[in-house]
């Protein structure tokens, strides 16, 4: 039998914890596992490209556990009453090969892209940040702004989308949450108006083009960009200029993938970034000093899904009724007889139904 967490389950999860503090644990387990870097295996993700949008897989593996998350990104599916983004995973056992956990991931993964902006900002960002502008006001956008007021003690927030809709749901949900009641909320006109006075610039819209989200006159110094939204090929927010301004420091999760899907997608082949895990490690200083631009480039790496699916599956161990069980894998009293356990009767199908 192998664990299953629904959509359900985890809002019940989440529920029981909080958000807020779901997020810095996550944050948490998903910094551990950067400082532990060499240890995983390393790959861009496999990407399947239509006109509308793109469907994923990303693997890794730190010898012990592997994991992989399919996902899908498909801009116009809210015209149709659908997500944006939906996705599910797997934490298997290296040694045997079984699954251990089967797991949604589309909630998970919006609660895991926040914790991950969240810890690179608190590494990377100034730690008087107190004012966060958020362009783009969709799904992701309620998590972001928890994960900052959270973690890096955000106490304004100024939102921009080009759906007015959009920015009045945000504002509703976040003044609904008695644990955002000294968060102050602003709607501006513009990305420029939201972006005037903010120390921290979140960027996470959705279309699946090469947008200009920000210019180099909306950007000043000191300030930290979290650049969330561009996370495919010919899907980018920041005007080129932005990562060329003087002293800008770029940071990335995982090079290679960055470089195809990331802001970095629109730079030369040389252009100088630094690896996150050499962040988080003390190898290079994520800022050197308060005037300094900082950029995370952000596109989610498999080992944040790792560090996930990892998390998820020690809170079904912390709480014995977290995770149903779904007989995913037969359960045979003779592992080489496959057809007599399952379609040919007799005791091992009957200890298998026993089992489920």
């Amino acid at each position: 039998m192998v664990d299953y967490i629904g959509v359900s389950d985890v809002a019940r999860l989440i529920q029981s914890v909080g958000a807020g503090t779901f997020i810095e644990r996550l944050a948490a387990e998903i910094e551990l596992d950067y400082r532990r870097w060499s240890e995983f295996e390393k790959s861009a993700r496999l990407a399947s490209h239509s006109d509308v949008g793109v469907i994923e897989l990303m693997p890794t593996s730190d010898g012990r556990l592997y994991s992989f998350k399919y996902v899908n990104g498909h801009p116009k599916n809210t015209a149709a009453g659908l997500l944006t983004v939906t996705a599910f995973g797997v934490l298997a056992d290296v040694a045997t090969g079984y699954p251990l956990l089967l797991s949604e991931l589309t909630v998970t993964t919006a609660l895991r892209t926040a914790a991950m902006s969240a810890l690179a900002a608190k590494w990377m960002a100034r730690k008087d940040s107190r004012v966060m502008a958020l362009i783009g006001n969709g799904a992701q956008s309620e998590f972001q702004a928890i994960a900052f007021h959270r973690m890096l003690g955000i106490r304004e927030l100024r939102l921009f989308d080009v759906d007015p809709l959009a920015s009045a749901k945000l504002e509703r949900n976040l003044r609904a949450m008695p644990e955002l009641s000294d968060l102050s909320i602003t709607r501006a006109s513009s990305t420029s108006e939201a972006c005037r006075g903010a120390d921290i610039l979140t960027t996470v819209t959705a279309d699946k083009r090469n947008a200009v989200i920000l210019t180099p006159p909306m950007v000043r110094p000191g300030m930290h960009l979290n650049a969330v939204g561009g996370d495919c090929p010919g899907k980018t927010e920041l005007h080129a200029d932005v990562l060329r301004m003087p002293g800008a420091r770029v940071v990335v999760e995982y090079e290679p993938q960055s470089r195809i899907e990331g802001e970095i997608q629109q730079m030369e082949a040389q252009f100088p970034v630094t690896e996150f895990a050499d962040v988080c490690s003390g190898k290079t200083p994520a800022r050197t000093s308060p005037e300094q631009i900082t950029i995370f480039d952000s596109v989610g790496f498999a080992l944040e899904d790792y560090s996930a699916l990892h998390f998820l599956h020690k809170l079904t161990k912390e709480q014995r009724h977290a995770a149903r069980q779904i007989d995913l894998v037969p359960v045979l009293e003779d592992p080489k007889d496959l057809f007599g356990g399952t379609l040919g009767g007799g005791t091992a199908r009957a200890r298998l139904r026993k089992t489920a």
